[in-house]
């Protein structure tokens, strides 16, 4: 498997993203970081999904490529501005369709935490992906246009996540339905925020802790829906 650290920018601002290939073209997934920034989590993530046979590329939504401890604050800053939250998912997938090795016709994207609330809104802004999934995802803000998507969305949620209540996932679930959307959403019991962070338990916030059955359960989710929406 070859991987390389990509700079490239949006609106003069540095980014670096992390790209993972076994070299042959085929279809392109990007990878949406969470508040933690490009991790080396992340980075891991991005290469089990090169080593499924996709083009993978981790964007940087925050700058330099690298993990913060300020992520909370550099999300209200993006969150506060659709459009530009846009633009940072957007120059990431552009990275990505422009590779040799990728499919370019064949795009999907994932996230976790902010990262999943970023791709549904990526899918929301009309951006060409035959499917978005989202880990443990923030399910607001919206802009409020999923009539946009033109590709299907997959929500893996922790039924005892303090940051997802259901109500939030029913809003969620109707935003998707009125806008006629190929939507699935699968509710994992006993399983918190940051499930599939090997990390998570450090973080010492109440409801926030690994889950290795879900996260090995949510991963093979992602991978029969993968084969669903390229094949």
């Amino acid at each position: 498997m070859h991987t390389q650290s990509i700079d490239y920018n949006c609106e003069g601002i540095a980014l670096r993203g992390f790209l993972a290939t076994d070299g042959n073209r085929a279809p392109g997934v990007l990878v949406v970081h969470d508040a933690g920034g490009l991790s080396d989590n992340i980075k891991e993530k991005t290469r089990r999904v090169a080593a499924l046979g996709y083009c993978a590329f981790a964007l940087d939504l925050f700058g330099d490529g690298a993990p913060v401890t300020d992520g909370m604050r550099r999300i209200g800053e993006i969150v506060a501005d659709f459009g530009r939250w846009r633009r940072l998912a957007r120059a990431g997938l552009d990275v990505l369709a422009a590779r040799a090795e990728c499919d370019a016709t064949r795009l999907a994207a994932i996230g976790y935490c902010f990262g999943g609330t970023t791709v549904y809104e990526l899918a929301r802004s009309g951006a060409d992906l035959r499917g978005v999934v989202g880990f443990h995802s923030g399910l607001g803000p919206s802009s409020g246009e999923a009539k946009n998507i033109r590709g299907k969305v997959l929500t893996l949620i922790g039924a005892d996540d303090p940051l997802i209540p259901p109500e939030a996932r029913l809003a969620f679930q109707r935003e998707m339905t009125e806008a006629k959307v190929d939507w699935q959403m699968t509710i994992y019991g006993n399983t918190g925020h940051s499930f599939t962070n090997p990390n998570a338990n450090a973080m010492n916030r109440p409801g926030f802790f690994y889950q290795p059955e879900s996260d090995a359960r949510s991963w093979d989710a992602m991978r029969r829906f993968f084969e669903e929406i390229f094949r």
